[in-house]
């Protein structure tokens, strides 16, 4: 029979690497967040240099993925949550989030009718694949592809999520045709790595 100061002993030892796994546990989770939140700190002071409309001519912004992402995921509005951002190739990005659409709608003022509230209300994984295509002051975006709960979208259905969804949460959204990029920016390179902006005249 174990005597009674080895069980002691034991015990002592067994909550003091308790601790110290919690413990580290935690320093991870706070490093984790202290960058996530440098890294939005980051992109934000780039966002409102380039609104600034100070840069000169043929300056350029880099936007790491890294810092998109943290900007994503503190300015998500409502109802998105875990927004992530990929390059897969030159002018291809790819982001996925969870969403609730009925919520996401109702934070920008359009509340859906019976059928479509019952449709859409509920958290889904949701992807979407886009082209992004610009050059002198204006850009394009295509939608290549878009997943909702692992079921692939397009055609006339994608069409009618962009119509009656999309455009009616965000009536200024612009999709499969040119729109200016402002702040003087002459074009978008996104490729694998940093996204670059890129200032004109």
């Amino acid at each position: 029979m174990p005597r009674k100061s080895n069980w002691l002993h034991r015990r002592a030892v067994y909550e003091d690497v308790n601790r110290r796994a919690a413990w580290a546990i935690s320093l991870l989770f706070a490093a984790t967040l202290g960058a996530a939140y440098s890294d939005y700190v980051s992109a934000k002071q780039k966002f409102d240099l380039i609104e600034s409309d100070r840069l000169r001519a043929g300056s350029r912004v880099d936007l790491s993925l890294r810092e998109l992402n943290a900007y994503a995921a503190h300015e998500a509005p409502p109802g998105v949550r875990n927004p992530r951002i990929q390059v897969t190739a030159p002018g291809i990005a790819s982001g996925t989030a969870l969403v609730d659409f009925a919520k996401v709608g109702r934070a920008q003022g359009y509340e859906p009718g019976w059928l479509m509230s019952k449709l859409l209300s509920g958290e889904r994984p949701v992807g979407v694949t886009v082209r992004i295509r610009s050059a002198a002051g204006q850009a394009t975006v295509d939608v290549l592809r878009v997943e909702i709960s692992g079921i692939e979208i397009d055609g006339r259905t994608l069409d009618f999520l962009i119509r009656n969804i999309l455009l009616a949460m965000y009536p200024n959204a612009v999709v499969g045709r040119p729109f200016e990029l402002g702040h003087r920016i002459e074009r978008l390179d996104v490729g694998p790595g940093p996204v670059g902006v890129v200032i004109g005249r």
